[in-house]
């Protein structure tokens, strides 16, 4: 049996929610971000209350086929954002269809309705979070970060950072080093 899991965006979601089935006694064949699927066929009762087991780790069970594709959409961003190098050369919207199987504009337009945003829009706030955490790690430069995120230039960089957060990348790192103190000035 198949299930998708909404909140469910990184290695660590995955290793908790693996473990949270385990424990109840399912046995996963299949642990992905958003997705898990098991061997065995839980009665309602098994399934209510493991569903609220999961609800108290942050974790909720999605049973809507909308709501699962609404997740699908945003875990494929997340990956494509935070888990991978560099992100890859495939348009956003070839790279949805053909991932979910649906077309883009049937995608976007579900997507805008339930979450009240675009698509582009939440991949944007993915990437601003993006480069503030390279930023924040302080290994990389500007230019190395725009081409890792696959942005044109570091202007255009610059321009999404600027409108998402009111500040300019530069300022924004400044900020992080003003604000953070050795352990030996507490």
């Amino acid at each position: 049996m198949r299930f998708y899991i909404k909140s469910m965006v990184c290695s660590r979601c995955k290793m908790v929610v693996q473990n949270a089935f385990k424990q109840a006694g399912f046995h996963p064949t299949l642990v992905e971000l958003g997705e898990v699927e098991i061997e065995e066929e839980p009665s309602a009762e098994e399934l209510h209350g493991f569903t609220e087991e999961l609800f108290e780790l942050g974790f909720e069970i999605i049973d809507n086929r909308k709501s699962q594709l609404i997740e699908q959409i945003k875990n494929t961003i997340v990956t494509r954002i935070h888990h991978n190098e560099e992100i890859p050369k495939i348009n956003l919207s070839d790279l949805l269809a053909q991932k979910l199987n649906y077309d883009y504009n049937y995608l976007s337009n579900l997507f805008s309705e339930v979450e009240g945003l675009t698509i582009e829009k939440y991949a944007i706030a993915q990437r601003v979070e993006k480069v503030k955490e390279l930023l924040m790690y302080d290994q990389l430069s500007l230019s190395q970060i725009a081409d890792r995120l696959g942005y044109s230039s570091v202007a255009y960089l610059s321009n999404q950072f600027k409108k998402q957060t009111g500040l300019s990348p530069s300022f924004y790192k400044t900020l992080k080093e003003n604000h953070r103190k050795n352990i030996e000035e507490l």
